[in-house]
């Protein structure tokens, strides 16, 4: 793996999540570029006030699943709040979205049906398709004629479930959901979302990005975490129908034999939601942000994978040009992480940077200097 170039190091952070970090060893008013703290809730006052409140009420955890005696009010409280924010029957929780996307295929499909999934769709995805014994196609990244050209070879399975990131993670572009859901339409077949790049900042209300394109009546299941724009802890979840929901909870096998969520980061989820709930203003900052970062790399002369989303890839292809010229911006004070193989394919290597609603312009603009002195130091740019 050192070989290769593609070791993954981890830095130590000895303060708070947020736009400006204080890494161990020294290293202060570092900026950060890669946080999935879209809407800057990680340290919101409010979030942490709730966390607290939970924490001195309902205890530090249940030390149980949540069929034995894991189950507070909290907890039901918490699910009744994400159905009502997506516009959906009921909710069930899960310690990760890892783990929520780890149990519903195999809950739910069996080997008379079939799975067409996307071939960038998340990790988490592809191993709880794996987990399932339904028939598995896989289709061409977005690419809705390979989608329809499967889902009439799939016409002779009992039920057709299309899975797809709504954002996918890697390149930071956005389903065509509108298409997908004709097609699913049109071949009888249902549609599953992992939203976990998208909720709480897509869409006029940060409902995702059915909200986004205009069919929330037309995906049947969503994924989607309280780890990221939610609060940034841990946590997440499935909601859609109540009959699924109620199989799941007898079926999926992560919720079934992991303890419950700890109230702490109950808490930070349900203000995080009650936030967004009450004012669309947060989730609205995104955009400009995003935008003024993007035209401006792009100006410089790097190639920004993606269209509008807070996930901004710089590609660079070359795993150790992404490995060396990120450890050059921390020398100049942004901290950005290059991704290599196996997180994205060979040859496709890049820095992924991440936008976050409390990031001031003059963060952006800091970050955008940084990234053209190194580029140029490194033949990345001319």
């Amino acid at each position: 793996i050192r070989g290769a170039g593609t070791w993954k190091s981890e830095r130590v952070i000895a303060s708070r999540q947020g736009p400006h970090l204080r890494l161990a060893g020294g290293g202060a008013g570092i900026l950060n570029f890669c946080a999935n703290n879209y809407l800057g809730l990680s340290s919101h006052p409010e979030v942490i006030r709730a966390a607290v409140e939970a924490l001195e009420k309902f205890g530090a955890g249940l030390s149980s699943v949540r069929f034995i005696c894991g189950t507070q009010s909290i907890h039901k409280d918490l699910e009744e709040k994400i159905a009502r924010f997506h516009q959906r029957e009921d909710a069930i929780l899960y310690a990760s979205c890892f783990d929520a996307n780890a149990g519903i295929f195999e809950a739910l499909l069996t080997p008379e049906d079939a799975v067409l999934s996307d071939e960038l769709n998340h990790a988490s995805i592809i191993d709880g398709i794996r987990l399932c014994k339904a028939n598995k196609y896989r289709y061409k990244h977005m690419d809705m004629q390979d989608l329809e050209a499967k889902l009439q070879d799939a016409q002779k399975h009992r039920l057709r479930l299309v899975a797809t990131d709504g954002a996918f993670s890697m390149d930071g572009d956005i389903a065509p959901l509108r298409e997908i859901c004709q097609l699913a339409q049109k071949y009888d077949a249902l549609v599953f979302i992992d939203e976990c790049h998208a909720t709480g900042f897509l869409g006029p209300n940060g409902r995702g990005t059915d909200e986004l394109l205009g069919v929330m009546d037309k995906v049947t299941i969503i994924n989607s975490t309280l780890g990221k724009a939610l609060g940034g802890a841990a946590g997440g979840y499935t909601t859609g129908p109540k009959p699924l929901i109620d199989l799941l909870r007898q079926r999926s096998r992560p919720y079934l034999f992991s303890n419950s969520l700890p109230p702490a980061v109950v808490g930070c989820a349900s203000k995080a939601l009650d936030l967004l709930m009450e004012n669309n203003a947060i989730a609205q900052s995104m955009a400009a942000k995003t935008q003024r970062f993007r035209s401006k790399m792009t100006a410089a002369g790097f190639t920004i994978s993606g269209k509008d989303h807070p996930i901004c890839p710089v590609m660079l292809g070359d795993a150790r040009l992404a490995a060396v010229m990120a450890e050059d911006m921390l020398n100049r004070g942004i901290y950005v992480i290059g991704f290599s193989y196996p997180v994205v394919p060979k040859g496709k290597a890049r820095i992924r940077v991440q936008i976050s609603a409390v990031h001031s312009d003059e963060d952006i603009d800091r970050c955008v200097e940084a990234f053209t002195e190194v580029g140029r130091k490194h033949g990345a740019l001319p």
